[in-house]
């Protein structure tokens, strides 16, 4: 079983918050007690932070899920529960995160870049909280919110220095092993390599001054067929690991067994990465014959190497080095790194026509508005509709189209509206004479009205 796994799956759940608390003091010597109800935690959220440490999204194969912790609920003496903890989930540096449906949301590009993927629900509000003048024992608290929950779609692009381009079994694995402390499988047939294989190279060490010392990762990318670019073999999976290298080292083979001349292999694989990805051409690039031990081709202007006697390999690795420095500073000395979000989470309010005469309110800042604990309080309804006039729901209703005595569904909530020179909401005969309380318990629904009783 391979343990090198570019694709896999998130399920990111973000913690509950907790309740908020409905209480009163309770006192011997204290008359008429007023509220001290606590607020409920807010719920962990879920993070997506790339690390150097990550070298492949293996742990996510058998384990997608991911899930912070929930709010603890408040209790009396205005005590307010205990936030969750958060999920730090680490992926390697490069990878890209996509919605279920494809859709391109953030690339992890650099250490440390990190990303909220489900956001914790915020903790209910308890009674103590509503306290006012007019509202002297608020007998309501609010629901803790529920946390986000998505599934997502993660590809690693590998964010290598150096990356070995070449005919299968043009000798990348013997090379990246000679000059590396990697293993990977090597064979004398084609397509030994299946996944790309990671070393460092450490050039300097042993000159006796550390300081001096320059490492670099190289990548073993798989063999490259004619082709690749349109995703003949596995072509696709194999060039996405060569977008973000630095530098180019491309391998041909001399020897007699090679499938063709070099300058033949060399104009293939130059032609494949251009058409896959144009810009990879103007990479720095370094052309190397591989197998020179056994060379049955030449050809002018390359650097010659043999990873079985050693041959060439001390100023490959150098030449290697000095290009990889020289390109680390040009990024330095380009404006700093920002982490790409593609396309933020949504947190703006929508109206949709859900059916004939029926209508939904969609959007954070309308659920939360709603989240009560009691929807047959009248206190915990007027501050309903406070909250919603304040969004301007009533306005974005209207102009949507909705009509009198359409249902309006918002969360849990639900209610007929209608519409007049007075107000807006549930009846117009009843509007004047019912309690909201008589009105809900009868219609199950709510008065978004204009008249004075609403505040």
């Amino acid at each position: 079983m391979s343990t090198f796994v570019d694709f896999a799956q998130l399920h990111a759940k973000a913690g509950d918050g907790g309740a908020g608390c409905v209480s009163f003091r309770r006192e011997a010597h204290v008359a008429k007690g007023g509220p001290d109800g606590g607020d409920g935690g807010r719920g962990g959220s879920v993070w997506i932070v790339a690390d150097n440490n990550q070298a492949s999204l293996l742990g996510f194969r058998d384990h997608p899920f991911r899930r912070a912790t929930d709010g603890q609920h408040g209790t009396s003496k205005r005590q307010h529960g205990s936030g969750g903890k958060d999920t730090i989930v680490t992926v390697p540096v490069g990878t890209i995160v996509y919605s279920r449906e494809g859709e391109l949301l953030v690339d992890l590009g650099g250490p440390g870049d990190r990303w909220l993927a489900a956001e914790g629900g915020l903790g209910g509000q308890g009674n103590a909280r509503f306290l006012s003048n007019r509202r002297r024992a608020p007998a309501f608290a609010e629901q803790g919110e529920k946390g986000q929950e998505a599934w997502y779609n993660l590809e690693l692009k590998l964010q290598a220095d150096v990356a070995l381009i070449g005919f299968p079994n043009v000798g990348k694995s013997t090379l990246i092993s000679r000059v590396s402390a990697a293993r990977p499988k090597i064979a004398d047939y084609p397509f030994t390599t299946l996944v790309p294989n990671l070393g460092v190279v450490r050039v300097g060490a042993r000159s006796g001054r550390p300081g001096d010392a320059t490492e670099f990762v190289m990548a073993d990318i798989p063999g490259l067929i004619e082709g690749a670019a349109e995703g003949r073999g596995l072509g696709h999976d194999f060039l996405r690991h060569v977008e973000r290298a630095r530098v180019l080292c491309v391998l041909l083979d001399l020897s007699e067994l090679a499938p063709l001349e070099p300058q033949a292999q060399l104009d293939i694989l130059l032609r494949e990465l251009g058409d896959y990805q144009a810009d990879l051409l103007e990479r720095p690039r370094v052309i190397v014959g591989s197998k020179g031990d056994v060379a049955a081709h030449e050809m002018e202007g390359i650097l010659v190497i043999s990873s079985v006697t050693g041959e060439g390999i001390d100023q490959l690795v150098n030449q290697l080095a000095a290009l990889v420095v020289q390109v680390r500073k040009e990024e330095a000395e380009k404006i700093e790194h920002e982490i790409v979000v593609h396309k933020p989470l949504p947190d703006e309010i929508t109206v949709e026509k859900s059916g004939a005469g029926e209508w939904t309110v969609g959007g954070r800042p309308a659920i939360r508005a709603v989240r009560f604990q009691d929807l047959t309080d009248d206190e915990a309804l007027a501050e309903i509709v406070r909250r919603l006039r304040a969004l301007g729901v009533d306005r974005m209703l209207t102009r949507a189209g909705v009509r009198d005595g359409d249902i309006v569904n918002i969360g849990p909530l639900s209610f007929e509206w209608w519409r007049d020179e007075v107000g807006a909401g549930l009846d117009r005969g009843d509007h004047h004479r019912a309690t909201r309380r008589e009105r809900l318990a009868r219609h199950g629904r709510l008065d978004l009205g204009g008249s004075d009783d609403d505040s």
